[in-house]
């Protein structure tokens, strides 16, 4: 198998992280003053051609812990405008939890954002400022450890938390 292209997607209605599957990091923001469905097609038409070519891709989970707010029902559309554009075309997905995410990147399931970008300074010597993108970097990170390319060493516990999701069958 050639290195699979993996591309790590973290999606939020203001700042979406994305870890292309050539490791580049990029957030991408909505055109201003767009809400609702407009919002939700400007992000998931920025999303189009970097998840062209992917073998695999990884994307975070709904939050279902937090409060949910005015913006919940939008965030979910968000998030399943993302899974559509992915599953239309025949990529193969997997959907990590927060939780599971940060227990990959710092052994803590409720590790904070400062002890996200930490992790990824400790692990790559890169650091990056935007919170989203490091999620993104970690998502790609799991998918790449999961079919046996690891782009960072994390602990045999982190790793533990590969098993909590449901990986689809990839063919690259």
């Amino acid at each position: 198998m050639t290195e699979p292209r993996v591309v790590g997607i973290d999606p939020s209605l203001t700042a979406t992280g994305v870890a292309h599957w050539s490791g580049k990091l990029h957030t991408y923001t909505p055109w201003k003053g767009l809400t609702g469905v407009p919002r939700i097609r400007d992000i998931r038409a920025q999303l189009y051609t970097c998840t062209q070519s992917a073998d695999l891709v990884v994307i975070e989970g709904p939050a279902y812990s937090r409060q949910l707010g005015a913006g919940h029902h939008e965030a979910a559309g968000l998030w399943w405008a993302i899974v559509d554009l992915v599953h239309t075309r025949g990529t193969p997905y997997a959907v990590v939890p927060p939780t599971t995410l940060k227990r990959y990147a710092t052994g803590k399931g409720n590790a904070t954002k400062p002890d996200m970008r930490v992790a990824w300074l400790k692990r790559t010597g890169e650091d990056v400022r935007d919170d989203n993108a490091v999620d993104a970097a970690f998502l790609r990170a799991m998918g790449m450890d999961h079919l046996g390319c690891p782009v960072v060493e994390v602990p045999k516990t982190h790793r533990a938390a590969l098993d909590a999701v449901a990986w689809p069958e990839v063919t690259a």
